[in-house]
């Protein structure tokens, strides 16, 4: 299985990021769009993630529902507006999308950790520290 990763950006915290997927996806699947299709895309669609970069942390993610086309040309990347949060782990901030390999992906939480979810800076430093 292959994901995506991707800046939240604007977004200085998961609840933002979860509030803004959650406005975008009150009528159906959140859409973004994207210049190009990705090449492995097949393997991603229906099965994998976009996981979301949020002050230098992987912190959450959004299934990948398809890819489609979007107007002047660009590709339409449809998720789930229900956004999983995952542990965190450190992850480089790029521009634009780049693959992730299932082996590398941070695990969901579980139900019960997610009522306790680390503010991101402290939840980084932790992660660096190999604490969680």
């Amino acid at each position: 299985m292959l994901h995506l990763t991707k800046v939240a950006f604007g977004c200085g915290s998961v609840e933002i990021l979860a509030e803004r997927l959650r406005l975008r996806g009150e009528e159906g699947p959140v859409t973004l769009t994207t210049r190009y299709l990705p090449k492995r895309h097949e393997e991603i669609a229906g099965q994998g993630s976009l996981f979301w970069i949020i002050k230098h942390m992987l912190v959450a993610r959004s299934p990948i529902l398809s890819f489609g086309e979007a107007e002047g040309g660009r590709v339409a990347i449809h998720l789930d507006p229900i956004l999983r949060l995952t542990h965190a782990r450190p992850k480089r901030a790029h521009q634009g999308w780049r693959y992730l390999e299932a082996s590398d992906a941070p695990a969901d939480l579980s139900d019960g950790e997610g009522a306790a979810v680390l503010p991101s800076a402290l939840a980084g430093r932790l992660a660096e520290l190999g604490l969680i």
